[in-house]
């Protein structure tokens, strides 16, 4: 049988170099994000710009990302990831070298703020989509490793960005990492490209039991599913997240201390992408999802149970694998139900949803705290909301194997 015509070929999984990109592209991405974080005292003094201004820089920033993301996903349907991929490059840098010339917290805020948000977006669905239509044996881990770039920029330009700043001003700053951002995101733009035989497998899809529109897949069973339970976890995990740092301070914790506890668990997360990505190509997907977010649920409230930074340090490992190895996940099971045609309109729209759960958290655990004066109903909430994030991903359609496809190489969730 020819390769092109079968999606189960080991020939869909000779992608390698869309992974590659796609880690850098991540990296950079968040990286260039988060690099606010390093440089809101510095730029406070310097401009005299209030923190909570700036700091609504990066709330506007995982907004237009959110949001921007559902756009790109339709775009890279329509015309491919590569040219998405292309856009949001140049934008990126673009935004931070507009951002280091702001003469204003407004011009500062809509430059760092949405357009850095929306080039950062251009990164995600288009290359998560394109991925996951690249491979079938190995999915999993290759999301995964994707995925795992993310996690790499807490250790590798946020460091830098630390660097800089006691080096030049901030926007001497803005303007190298911006430089940076084109330096290391346009050459990657070359290997983004959907495998030809996953283009073909999406062609033969639209004929069959697949061929759904993009809008009937948005109001389908397995896209609502998947949505409701990606907002959830990530309501879940983001309060927790946000607020443990300052909880280990109120336990006693030194700020520097505690801020170590934040490094553990993305370190955790990590790991917890190749570890889960690898059990989820054996076991399959969905189960280890299902799996993972209760062992997330049950984690967050054990944070009320240690006061010290052994126990913090232990929780958090846990924690940080649970809800770093279930995040790409959800990718794998949108392309198990979906076919590639309109996989970057539905992962776009999930992690849009996604967005609002991350802005979620936060808040309402700072509310509860402003209510009850602790954080123990943060954590039983982010229990509660774990735990229905687990039931619903139960409900998730189970793989059925196309008509007249031989056996899969390796078993599908059950």
């Amino acid at each position: 049988m020819n390769p092109i015509s079968n999606p189960s070929s080991p020939q869909l999984d000779r992608n390698w170099g869309l992974v590659a990109a796609g880690a850098v592209l991540g990296c950079v991405a968040v990286g260039t994000v988060f690099a606010l974080a390093v440089l809101l005292q510095p730029m406070s003094t310097a401009t005299g710009w209030s923190r909570a201004g700036l700091s609504s820089a990066m709330t506007l920033a995982f907004l237009a990302l959110g949001f921007a993301g559902f756009g790109w996903g339709m775009l890279s349907d329509r015309y491919g990831p590569r040219v998405c991929v292309l856009a949001g490059s140049v934008l990126l840098g673009l935004a931070c070298v507009l951002a280091s010339r702001a003469d204003s917290l407004l011009q500062f805020q809509l430059s760092y703020g949405v357009l850095l948000g929306a080039a950062a977006a251009s990164f995600f669905a288009p290359v998560i989509a394109a991925t996951a239509s690249s491979f079938e044996r190995r999915r999993n881990l290759a999301i995964s490793l994707v995925s795992a770039g993310v996690g790499v920029a807490p250790m590798t330009l946020s460091p830098l960005v630390a660097w800089l700043i006691t080096h030049y001003d901030w926007r001497q700053t803005l303007l190298i990492v911006g430089v940076l951002a084109w330096a290391l995101t346009l050459p990657a733009v070359w290997f983004v490209r959907a495998a030809p035989a996953a283009s073909a497998a999406g062609a033969g899809e639209s004929a069959g039991a697949n061929g759904l529109s993009a809008a009937q897949a948005l109001r389908s069973k397995p896209f609502i599913v998947l949505a409701l339970a990606y907002f959830a976890c990530c309501a879940a995990h983001s309060g927790p997240i946000f607020h443990t740092v300052s909880y280990a301070v109120g336990c006693g914790l030194s700020m520097t201390a505690a801020v170590t506890i934040y490094s553990m668990e993305g370190a955790a997360g990590l790991g917890g992408r190749l570890l889960f990505g690898v059990l989820a190509d054996k076991l399959g997907a969905k189960i280890v999802l299902v799996a993972g977010l209760f062992v997330q649920a049950f984690a967050a409230v054990t944070y009320l149970s240690v006061n010290q930074l052994e126990g913090f340090y232990a929780v958090a490992i846990v924690f940080g694998m649970a809800y770093g190895g279930t995040m790409p996940l959800y990718a794998s099971l949108a392309r198990e139900a979906f076919p590639p045609r309109i996989l970057g309109t539905v992962l776009g729209a999930a992690t849009m949803l996604s967005s609002l759960g991350m802005a979620f958290g936060p808040l309402i655990g700072g509310w509860l705290f402003d209510r009850f004066g602790s954080y123990t109903w943060l954590y039983i909430g982010s229990m509660m909301v774990g735990l229905a994030a687990a039931c619903i991903a139960m409900f998730f359609p189970s793989a059925r194997k196309p008509k007249g496809e031989g056996p899969r190489p390796v078993p599908q969730p059950a």
